[in-house]
């Protein structure tokens, strides 16, 4: 008796309408980027097992090379839409490379949407996409702590993949989609507790804007830090997740006075993300202060701009392109179920602007 289930499917295929490289890529149970890599050619060297298995559904399927075209067809473009808060931020455009390089070797068209911010652009900028028949949506950046805001994105996101379309997210896990999930808190927390063992006591946090989820968690986190070491943050000061945010709010907490330096030890200013960080060491400099000399700072992401930024900033180090290049793969090997999630851990690194403290 004869297995006829590749021809029904092959059938099916082709009555829907044309074949797509989803279709062979499914069929052979690989990723996208593999089927592309061996159907439209890649440098990237794909075992010739898989080839065989890819080279045998395309045939099965009766796939011809034209995917992009296909793809239309169906009613369903090839471009993944990729929406950040703001791509001047060396976070999200180094984030935004590790989509791009993965996206290149699956012969992915990327296109950019920022929202500045603004969970009301972002609901706007996923309509858009879905009206013109995206792909794929992959969404990089902090949540709000505004429940309906989140249930205007929920409701657009859940209409765009009624339509076929994908999604994934570099976030909070609050969207019922694929995420990858950044340990925020326990980055910050082991932060904290690597400064406490250097021999800081004094510590003024800027926390970011309130309403910002990336924001709390990483001010829970190192609040949680010291909080086992049963020690109380001088001042928490708020303001935007920016570089002229964080030097705002610095410059108006230095011109207060003196900081204390209890037992000659320096005062640490922790800001919730490097561009902060940045925007502190330049108040403390207008201020006539010295970094390290009179006063410490530390960040956390650990973008590729501190490699010119001196004193060399103690940080979390995030793989930002490694997020990236994992928020694609997401969408890149879809499948059905419950929503995946890929856990992203930070490594804490303390450099010069944190001199030990005896």
């Amino acid at each position: 008796m004869t297995n006829d289930a590749p021809r029904r499917r092959a059938r099916r295929a082709r009555s829907d309408g044309p074949v797509t490289l989803d279709d062979v890529a499914r069929e052979a149970g690989v990723s996208l980027a593999t089927a592309s890599r061996v159907l439209n050619g890649s440098s990237r060297v794909v075992g010739e097992a898989l080839r065989e298995r890819v080279h045998a559904a395309a045939a099965q399927l009766d796939y011809s090379a034209n995917a992009q075209a296909q793809a239309m067809a169906r009613g369903r473009s090839g471009v993944v839409g990729l929406v950040v808060h703001d791509i001047a931020d060396p976070y999200f455009s180094s984030l935004a490379a590790g989509v791009m390089t993965r996206a290149e070797a699956a012969d992915v068209v990327v296109t950019l949407a920022v929202t500045g911010g603004d969970p009301a652009r972002e609901v706007q900028q996923v309509a858009a996409l879905r009206r013109q028949r995206a792909r794929a949506v992959l969404l990089a950046g902090s949540r709000w702590a505004d429940p309906a805001a989140t249930q205007l994105l929920r409701t657009e996101l859940d209409a765009f993949r009624a339509g076929g379309g994908l999604v994934a997210a570099a976030t909070q896990d609050v969207l019922g989609v694929d995420t990858v999930l950044v340990d925020n808190r326990d980055g910050a927390r082991r932060l904290a507790e690597a400064t406490v063992g250097i021999g800081y006591r004094e510590f003024v946090l800027l926390t970011g804007p309130e309403d910002l989820v990336t924001a709390r968690e990483r001010t829970a986190g190192f609040l949680a830090g010291l909080a086992a070491h049963g020690i109380e943050p001088l001042a928490r000061l708020g303001g935007p997740f920016t570089r002229d945010g964080a030097h705002e709010s610095a410059t108006r907490f230095l011109a207060r006075g003196p900081l204390p330096r209890v037992g000659g030890r320096l005062p640490l200013l922790v800001a919730a993300n490097d561009v902060m960080a940045v925007g502190v060491v330049a108040a403390a400099r207008d201020a006539g202060l010295d970094v390290p000399g009179d006063l410490a700072v530390c960040g956390f992401d650990d973008i590729p701009t501190l490699r010119d930024v001196a004193p060399a900033l103690t940080t979390v180090r995030l793989p930002l392109q490694g997020i990236g290049a994992a928020l694609f793969d997401l969408v890149d090997s879809a499948a059905d179920g419950a929503p995946r999630r890929e856990h992203v851990a930070g490594e804490v690194l303390l450099r010069a602007s944190t001199p030990p403290q005896s």
